[in-house]
This record gives structure tokens, C-alpha cells and sequence, in this order.
């Protein structure tokens, strides 16, 4: 049986998708801590260590590090590795000009904590031109066509 929980938000950067979650409570770096030829975290004390964002949506408080952050996140979108869309708490110069690099949907500023109602595995669907995102709960991957 599946569950749908839905959170309302700010939209960042537009557009709508779906996908797969994946959820850290750890901030990003950009520099130094993604490859951006894999969408590979490869900080070193990163609970993500290893695991790739491409084709996920993106769960994360915020981002941290310096201002190498778009550069990074920018060649993941021009690699084909960026996530699906990014959701996250903390609004910052960093992950906005991330986030509008990318071209990727984001939401910020939930009604409520996104890290605390959305898992790792979770399907998630994202409008962001409308702030909204709905959050499938028990419910497989393969039961939304791989």
C-alpha cells in the first residue's frame, strides 16, 4: 500500500519531473565534493560517499564550501549527471546559482522538513512551477516504469 504525502515550498528554478529520492542530511560540497563527470559524492566523510545524484531527485539541507559550487554542478548538467531536481532547507547564494545552472527543478522553504518526510527510495514528483511536491511512500521503483 502506498502512501502520498505532499509538502508545499518556494520555487528556486521551475519545471516539473519524477523520480527516485535520494536523501542525505549531510550540506554538499561542490568543490572537491561531487565528480562531476559521475554525479559521484566523493567527499571523503560524506554519508553519500560513492553514490551517484544522476537521474535522482535530490534531498539535501543546503550546500557548503566555496563559490566553486556552480562551476561544479554546471559541468554536471553539461555531462548528463545532474539530479532529476533538488530539494533542500537551507537557501543560499551557493545552491541557487547551483540550482539555476543545473536547470534543474528546485524547491526550498517547505511547510515541513523535507529530510524528515522523505526517504532514500521514495518516489517523488516535483512541480516546482507550482511550489508543490508529492512524496509516494511504499511503493517500489518498478511500479513507475524503472
Amino acid at each position: 500500500m502506498s502512501i502520498t504525502v505532499t509538502l508545499r515550498g518556494r520555487t528556486v528554478v521551475g519545471g516539473c519531473t519524477e523520480g527516485e529520492a535520494l536523501v542525505t542530511r549531510d550540506t554538499i560540497s561542490g568543490w572537491g565534493g561531487v565528480n562531476p563527470m559521475s554525479g559521484t559524492i566523493i567527499e571523503t566523510r560524506h554519508e553519500l560517499r560513492g553514490r551517484s545524484f544522476k537521474d535522482k531527485v535530490l534531498v539535501f539541507p543546503g550546500a557548503k564550501g566555496s563559490s566553486g559550487w556552480s562551476a561544479v554542478f554546471h559541468m554536471t548538467r553539461l555531462t548528463g549527471t545532474a539530479p532529476k531536481a533538488m530539494l533542500f532547507n537551507e537557501m543560499t547564494t551557493k545552491i541557487a546559482l547551483g540550482a539555476v545552472v543545473m536547470r534543474v527543478p528546485s524547491v526550498t522553504d517547505f511547510d515541513r522538513d523535507p529530510l524528515t518526510v522523505i526517504e532514500t527510495g521514495d518516489w517523488v514528483k516535483v512541480d516546482a512551477d507550482r511550489a508543490l511536491v508529492e512524496v509516494i511512500k511504499g511503493r517500489s521503483r518498478a511500479g513507475h516504469g524503472g
